[in-house]
């Protein structure tokens, strides 16, 4: 089963990925953080309590058995820049700007944080190396999975055959609608592909940021994608949506280490 429980936390996990590595998509269930942000609210910009947000983020760690010190994590900006995690992150230092990170460290635990943006996590078994990259509507239209997968291959060496990918929990398409002029960006973005990405109903528009993800990361070459098919508006006992919530809420937690 893709849901696991440890101590009050339930978080998810891939079944295409192998052993080697740790990737848990935790839920909001098992924190400490009152309302709006109960209760496994990862964001520090939310509103919170940091005193809530820094005891919420050592139980995620404990429940996968990384020292909270191992973390490596990045300011989100939706866009395509990358930080190579070779290090866990000086606790003392503000994050770096990016939307993907990649590392070949054991010793290092990538950490990210969403509501609604789709997670995109990578793996390849061959060459030891782990990813996570944040895609929005922006980053997604600016090829963020893309980006990911020629950083993987220019730094590391990494053949896209050989990158397994998950696509986590995040907004689904029967609750993203955007108007048209995002619309149309992916129009000029995706081509003719735009059709399995872009659906109207009753004068609305709809975009599928799970599809429009699964085509970026197969015409770069990936074969082994698994999409989790999880809605963060639909089940909001599980997941923080910043959509479904109207911005009053708060932000689960990826983390992903090779062991």
């Amino acid at each position: 089963m893709p849901f696991h429980e440890h101590t009050g936390l339930r978080y998810y996990s891939f079944d295409i990925f192998s052993n080697s590595i740790l990737q848990a998509v935790f839920t909001r269930r098992g924190g400490v953080s009152p309302a709006p942000w109960h209760s496994l609210n990862l964001g520090g910009s939310v509103g919170d309590d940091p005193a809530h947000v820094a005891e919420n983020r050592v139980r995620i760690f404990d429940a996968l058995g990384r020292a909270p010190a191992s973390i490596h994590d990045v300011w989100l900006v939706h866009g395509t820049d990358i930080v190579h995690a070779d290090a866990p992150r000086p606790l003392e230092k503000h994050p770096e700007r990016a939307d993907i990170i990649l590392t070949n460290n054991p010793e290092v635990s990538l950490f990210m944080r969403f509501a609604d943006c789709v997670p995109l996590l990578f793996h390849d078994p061959g060459k030891h190396v782990i990813g996570i990259a944040h895609a929005g509507w922006m980053g997604t239209v600016k090829g963020v999975a893309k980006t990911a997968i020629e950083e993987m291959q220019s730094r590391y060496g990494c053949n896209p055959k050989d990158i397994v990918a998950g696509i986590g929990p995040s907004i689904s398409v029967d609750h993203y609608e955007v108007g048209e002029d995002v619309a149309m960006q992916f129009r000029e973005k995706f081509g003719k592909n735009s059709e399995r990405i872009i659906q109207t109903s009753n004068g609305s528009t709809y975009l599928d940021l799970w599809e429009a993800n699964l085509i970026q990361l197969q015409d770069a070459g990936v074969e082994q994608v698994q999409v989790s098919g999880v809605c963060t508006a639909c089940h909001l006992d599980d997941w923080f949506s910043h959509r479904a919530e109207k911005g009053k809420t708060g932000r689960f937690g990826v983390l992903m280490a090779l062991t």
